[in-house]
């Protein structure tokens, strides 16, 4: 039997240590170079001229050589006005990469030595550049869909004459949720799985959701894979849908299943109920999408998916939500996919 991706060397290459054991000089090196690759000549920021501007090398600073603006390695980032050292931004996102099935705030700030506050805005910050920078481009091929409900438990009562029955509608909560994905299938022989996967916030498992949904996101042609919810059932006109009944099969006679969206799922819950313990509303897309994130890279070794975070944070503008988060400053809608 041969080894498992995950137990050999090819799947190690970073290390957290070394991280930590960087200089100043070496992070910054580092951020550099993943944002505007090797050599001299970097993007200003404000005007967006690329060349050689002044570097100011006691202040770690350019000066635009077009528009006068001085930048640094994190202008216009998602780690603008940054107050921790860059090797401590870096050691947040190793360990962001080595957690498989995410990473809580509060174990963050225990192992970066910062405050509980700090660990959670840098935290959210990551998840909000994998959410800016997701590619969202149609799906092909064979495409599993399904969707799972959060915060919608409601705790029974001590006696039983008490209990209502928290099936009905009118006893829901309505801040219940549910997330849905779609997932396409690998072609590869040797990339078992899915290898995107995508993932929105719905108040309810629907038709119209649904539909409107697979025809953004799901190319003409594409077979797709359901369960026996009623919302997959207008599919059949414009794709190839197949289904699975799970209360009587996991498994159709005809082969069919939609085990891509149920392995994401698994992951999910354990991100849910070891980890983070519960999601928020407001950042339950970001939640979701990291797992779909970790997803698809699960194949990719730590130091492949650590450049991956770096480079999405580089790339992201600096996020007006999460600049004076804990003074008031918060999202106010949720991100819904509706």
């Amino acid at each position: 039997m041969s080894q498992h991706f995950l137990l050999s060397a090819k799947a190690r290459t970073l290390s957290v240590l070394k991280v930590m054991q960087m200089t100043d000089t070496d992070a910054f090196s580092v951020f550099k170079e993943l944002r505007w690759g090797e050599g001299n000549e970097v993007s200003c920021p404000c005007c967006g001229v690329i060349g050689k501007h002044a570097f100011r090398r006691d202040r770690k600073q350019w000066r635009c050589k077009d528009c006068g603006h001085t930048f640094s390695v994190t202008s216009g980032t998602i780690f603008a006005n940054h107050k921790l050292s860059l090797k401590t931004y870096l050691a947040a996102i190793a360990l962001f990469s080595n957690a498989v099935k995410g990473i809580s705030a509060l174990q963050l700030s225990r192992d970066l030595g910062t405050q509980y506050k700090t660990a959670f805005v840098l935290a959210h910050k990551i998840r909000e550049s994998l959410m800016e920078q997701r590619n969202v481009e149609p799906l092909s091929g064979e495409v599993h869909m399904d969707g799972a409900y959060v915060n919608g438990y409601i705790r029974p009562q001590n006696k039983k004459e008490d209990r209502i029955d928290r099936r009905l509608a009118e006893h829901q909560r309505p801040d219940k949720r549910c997330v849905f994905v779609m997932r396409q299938k690998s072609t590869d022989a040797d990339m078992a799985g899915a290898i995107k996967t995508l993932t929105f916030v719905l108040k309810g498992e629907n038709q119209i959701d649904v539909g409107n949904l697979a025809h953004a996101f799901v190319k003409k042609g594409s077979i797709i894979c359901a369960d026996e919810s009623n919302a997959y059932d207008a599919l059949h006109a414009k794709f190839d849908t197949r289904r699975v009944n799970h209360s009587v099969e996991y498994r159709s006679n005809k082969g069919v299943t939609n085990n891509m969206a149920e392995s994401y799922f698994s992951r999910f819950r354990r991100m849910q109920y070891g980890q983070m313990h519960k999601f928020g509303n407001m950042h339950l897309a970001s939640y979701a999408n990291e797992a779909a994130f970790r997803e698809d890279t699960r194949r990719q070794s730590n130091g492949a998916i650590f450049m991956e975070v770096t480079k999405r944070c580089a790339k992201t503008r600096a996020s007006r939500v999460w600049c004076g988060y804990w003074q008031g400053n918060k999202r106010h809608e949720e991100r819904l996919a509706s």
